[in-house]
């Protein structure tokens, strides 16, 4: 089996990206500290073809070395905002339409496995700090909440993980 070249991938352009049809998800990124992690959740929002990455708190934003690092350019085609404090967020997503929904370990959150969304919804998924996880001001104000099933000694993903996982999930059951 031969590995594809990058000239074979048939990528689109960035251009052509921003016109393109999206996911209906915004991935918020609560106070989440790695530059990495912010990076790679532009990679990983690109790869997904989402409406937009909103950015919060202490959140780094672009342009940033260490963003751009892992990011390798998706801070160019995936559109962003930054809000200063993660409830006008919040107010601004619902004002908008879109159901809250924390990726979290909460009481009554239901497993990804359950979840299943509907054509006509727009999803914004919050990802929390990683050590505190989604801040208890926006688990106030969600719609729901989603766990990722874990087997393994360890209390959580690393917040990309997480993103590619719920959007991976995500985009299975919405194309169908």
């Amino acid at each position: 089996m031969r590995k594809l070249k990058l000239d074979e991938l048939n990528r689109v352009s960035v251009d052509e990206f921003k016109e393109q049809q999206k996911l209906p998800v915004i991935v918020v990124l609560d106070n989440v500290r790695s530059l990495n992690n912010v990076g790679s959740a532009f990679r990983t929002a690109d790869g997904f073809a989402i409406e937009a990455i909103y950015l919060c708190g202490i959140t780094a934003q672009p342009p940033h070395r260490e963003i751009e690092k892992t990011a390798i350019g998706a801070t160019q085609s995936i559109e962003w905002k930054y809000f200063e404090n993660v409830i006008d967020a919040v107010n601004h997503l619902k004002e908008n339409h879109f159901k809250i929904i924390a990726i979290e370990q909460a009481e009554s959150s239901i497993s990804l496995t359950d979840f299943s969304p509907k054509k006509n919804d727009k999803y914004a998924f919050f990802f929390g700090n990683e050590v505190n996880g989604v801040s208890e001001e926006v688990m106030q104000n969600i719609d729901s909440c989603i766990e990722i099933p874990q087997f393994g000694t360890k209390h959580s993903f690393n917040i990309v993980i997480s993103t590619g996982i719920v959007l991976w999930d995500f985009y299975s059951k919405f194309i169908k």
